[in-house]
């Protein structure tokens, strides 16, 4: 896979400075194509996190409840870094599972890489900068959301934001990202098409 999606990712994420080209280039060396099938993993509970931006495809993040059950924490669209925050910033095994449901292509790259260039390109700590701010924001909403929105707003937002998920992801799936059974799910989304007229 060629390295141009990389880069055009770094650059819109760095629009505050002028960004020399050779920079650019100098980060995009550390990263290293990768590609997945539907169902392979970038990331399983126990190991630790590298960081990965997806250029295409859709992943899933999930965990385990007490009872064992599977609860989707995360879904990610292309154009987005994916990476589990505690256990790559901290070297410790996740206790997330992050899983292509489509077929997926992207750049990884690993912690002592991403610190070196930190340090070292200046360019890179403005891009690490608005990317770990945005990731943020993104967690952020979705923690409040879950306390002070209703389940159908909820869905309302997920289908505003990222309507083709459903192309992707099973439905049991999206409800427990939703924090709502597969019964309510169907519920409000009949509720939702019926709205939409």
């Amino acid at each position: 896979m060629h390295k141009e999606p990389l880069i055009k990712f770094i650059k819109a994420n760095i629009p505050h400075i002028s960004i020399d080209e050779a920079a650019v280039v100098n980060i995009a060396e550390n990263f290293e194509a990768l590609s997945f099938e539907k169902g392979e993993y970038l990331l399983k509970q126990g190991k630790v996190s590298g960081y990965f931006y997806l250029a295409k495809g859709y992943m899933r993040a999930y965990t385990y409840s007490d009872v064992g059950d599977e609860v989707t924490t995360y879904f990610y669209p292309q154009n987005r870094v994916i990476f589990e925050a505690a256990s790559f910033f901290q070297g410790a095994k996740s206790n997330e599972n992050i899983q292509a449901i489509s077929a997926c292509g992207g750049y990884y790259t690993t912690f002592e890489k991403l610190n070196a260039m930190f340090h070292s390109i200046p360019e890179f700590r403005e891009f690490g900068r608005a990317v770990l701010v945005k990731e943020f924001v993104e967690y952020k909403q979705r923690t409040l959301a879950m306390i002070n929105k209703s389940a159908e707003e909820r869905y309302a937002d997920l289908i505003q934001n990222s309507p083709d998920i459903f192309q992707y992801a099973h439905l049991r799936h999206i409800a427990s990202f939703l924090g709502i059974t597969d019964t309510s799910l169907s519920r409000i989304r009949r509720g939702y098409f019926k709205k939409q007229g």
